[in-house]
């Protein structure tokens, strides 16, 4: 018994040193850092996605963006560029035209989706020379982060903080009750319009992480991880940053480990997490209602004098 302690003690402290290791190398330290920031901006302006139910809403812009890439490869321009003012047109249209009604929702999401894949496909085509690799755009390869990728996230991540924690109360008020806010006199569609523009931006620098395709995951299950545990808005964004980056640092781990992708790696992690946070929660529901039904059984606890 205690040889086999003592095995398994020096297996973790052996995998806890390659994992210190790690930081040897500069890919490893702007990954990690790159975690840390984008679980920041996501967990603050997912907690605001989920809130508003602008998941699908979300889903479109994800995609639209890959117009911008195709475009940013055709003029030469960085794609990540091309991505963020594709993303923050098509942010902006989209809410504009779900505010004046002139279609449904679900069909504007539509067309910017499938739109903007259709323009990304046709410029990329177009581009001339080799076709560029777009895997990394597609699925994410958080170990491809720059210093220059660190810096636009750096820069987002102090600007969606500040702005939240200025707004946080009428960013309250708009996210459960619009009509509310207008009788407190917040300018609603000025908000709205700069938090969908927070959200485009968000995306956008997210893509170097998950990837177009998984993006939405790093968005979305961080801050039903939490909700599980809490219904309190900033509660909320505090579990999902955490859940966020946990997710990363050990799906960063584990990719390099088992040589497999990391942004896939990283939203497998979160879902498991989901998973365990689930049955956390089903085993201490079932346990309180269990201590509750044993102390209602009790002797002089039964109706009666």
């Amino acid at each position: 018994m205690v040889r086999s302690r003592t095995g398994l003690l020096k297996i973790i402290s052996n995998k806890a040193m390659e994992f210190i290791e790690l930081f040897e190398y500069g890919f490893f330290r702007n990954a990690f850092s790159a975690a840390l920031l984008m679980s920041i901006s996501c967990g603050i302006i997912g907690t605001y996605i989920v809130t508003r139910r602008m998941v699908f809403i979300s889903g479109g812009i994800t995609h639209a963006s890959f117009g911008g890439v195709g475009i940013g490869y055709f003029f030469g321009i960085p794609p990540l560029v091309g991505a963020a003012i594709f993303a923050v047109v098509a942010a902006l249209t989209t809410e504009n035209l779900t505010r004046r009604k002139i279609l449904r929702n679900d069909s504007i999401i539509a067309i910017t989706w499938s739109l903007g894949m259709a323009i990304g496909i046709i410029f990329i085509y177009l581009t001339p020379g080799y076709a560029p690799n777009l895997m990394s755009f597609l699925f994410g390869s958080i170990i491809t982060v720059t210093l220059t990728d660190l810096l636009f996230m750096l820069v987002l991540t102090l600007a969606v903080t500040m702005f939240f924690m200025t707004f946080y109360r009428t960013i309250l008020y708009i996210s459960f009750d619009e009509q509310f806010a207008k009788t407190r006199g917040i300018p609603v569609m000025l908000m709205n319009y700069l938090l969908i523009i927070l959200v485009a931006l968000t995306i956008v620098l997210s893509i170097r992480i998950a990837g177009i395709i998984l993006i939405l995951s790093l968005l979305t299950i961080p801050q039903n991880t939490a909700n599980l545990f809490t219904n309190r808005f900033g509660r909320i964004i505090t579990g999902s940053i955490i859940t966020g980056f946990l997710a990363s640092v050990i799906g960063l781990y584990v990719s390099y480990l088992l040589n497999i992708p990391s942004g896939a790696t990283i939203i497998f992690i979160l879902v498991v997490i989901y998973l365990l946070g689930r049955l956390l929660k089903f085993i201490t529901l079932n346990y309180h209602l269990w201590i509750s039904e044993k102390l209602l059984k009790k002797p002089g606890r039964t109706g009666g004098s």
